[in-house]
C-alpha cells in the first residue's frame, strides 16, 4: 500500500499544528504504522515534542531541501513516539532565502520524499502559520491535508482561506492535493459560543470534519514543548484517547483501517 502524506497546515497560528501532528504520528505508530514526521517549520517545535534535541541535528530538512542530505540518512527516531523525525532548527530560516534562487524550488521536499516512499505508511508535514515557500513545499509534496483548528471568531473565514490556497495549488502544480480532514483542537463543549461555531463548521465542510475533537484540558505534560507525546506520558488519559480515536478515524478515511 502507497504511502499517505499529509500536510497539517492552517494558516493561522496556535491552533494546535504541532500538537496535533506529534501526538497523530505517536498514535499511528500505536496502530502499528511506520511514521516519519517532517518539521517544516524553523522554530523546531515537532522536532523537540518528539523527544529530540534540534541543537544536535546534523542533518534535518534544511539540508534535504537544498540537496546536501538525504532523509534516509538525516531522519532520527524518536523512541519516545515510536516515529522517525525529519528534524529542524533555526537553520532552516536560511533555506527560505536560498531556495528563492533554486530551480523547482517548490518541490524539493517532494522529490527528497520519493526515495522513502516504501519506507513509510504515513508521512506527517508539521508546516509553519503561514504560506511560505517552505509551506508551499509541505502542501506540493502532500496527496491531503489535516487542517487543526479553534471553535473561535473568524475561524469560518481563516479555514475558507486555507480551502481557497489548497484549491489554487491543487489547480496549478498538485491535482492530487486534496483536504484530507478538519479537526477541532482545544475544544471546550461548555463554551456556547465553541458550540456554536463548531455548528457553522458542520453545516458548511459537512464530511470534511473528523467526529473526534481534541479536548482543551489535556494536562500541559502533554503539550510537545515538553518534549514527549501524550501516550508517552499516559496511554489512558483523556487526551491520548482523543489522538487515538483520531488516527482511528484517519485510518478509516484513507482506507488503512
Amino acid at each position: 500500500m502507497s504511502v499517505t502524506i499529509l500536510a497539517v497546515a492552517n494558516q493561522k497560528g496556535g491552533v494546535g499544528k504541532t500538537t496535533t501532528t506529534v501526538n497523530l504520528a505517536a498514535s499511528l505508530a500505536k496502530r502499528g504504522q511506520r511514521v516519519l514526521v517532517v518539521d517544516l517549520d524553523p522554530q523546531g517545535n515537532a522536532t523537540t515534542g518528539s523527544g529530540i534535541d534540534k541543537a544536535s541535528i546534523e542533518n534535518g530538512v534544511y539540508q534535504v531541501v537544498l540537496g546536501e542530505a538525504d532523509i534516509r540518512s538525516a531522519a532520527v527516531r524518536s523512541e519516545e513516539g515510536g516515529y522517525d523525525v525529519l528534524g529542524a532548527n533555526r537553520a532552516l530560516a536560511g533555506a527560505e532565502i536560498e531556495l528563492v534562487q533554486e530551480i523547482a524550488r517548490e518541490v524539493r521536499l517532494k522529490n527528497a520524499l520519493q526515495a522513502v516512499a516504501d519506507d513509510y505508511d504515513f508521512v506527517l508535514i508539521d508546516c509553519p502559520p503561514s504560506l511560505t515557500l517552505l509551506t508551499l513545499n509541505g502542501l506540493v509534496a502532500a496527496n491531503g491535508v489535516i487542517v487543526p483548528m479553534l471553535c473561535e471568531y473568524y475561524a469560518l473565514e481563516g479555514i475558507s482561506d486555507l480551502v481557497a490556497t489548497v484549491r489554487k495549488i491543487r489547480q496549478a502544480i498538485n491535482p492530487k492535493l486534496e483536504v484530507t480532514g478538519i479537526v477541532r483542537t482545544m475544544f471546550d463543549s461548555r463554551s456556547r459560543l465553541v458550540a456554536e461555531v463548531s455548528e457553522q463548521l458542520a453545516q458548511h465542510f459537512g464530511e470534511l470534519m473528523f467526529d473526534t475533537v481534541i479536548p482543551r484540558n489535556i494536562r500541559l505534560a502533554e503539550a510537545p514543548s515538553h518534549g514527549m507525546p501524550a501516550l508517552a506520558y499516559d496511554a489512558n488519559a483523556k487526551g491520548s484517547r482523543a489522538y487515538l480515536a483520531l488516527a482511528e478515524e484517519l485510518l478509516q478515511r484513507v482506507g488503512k483501517a
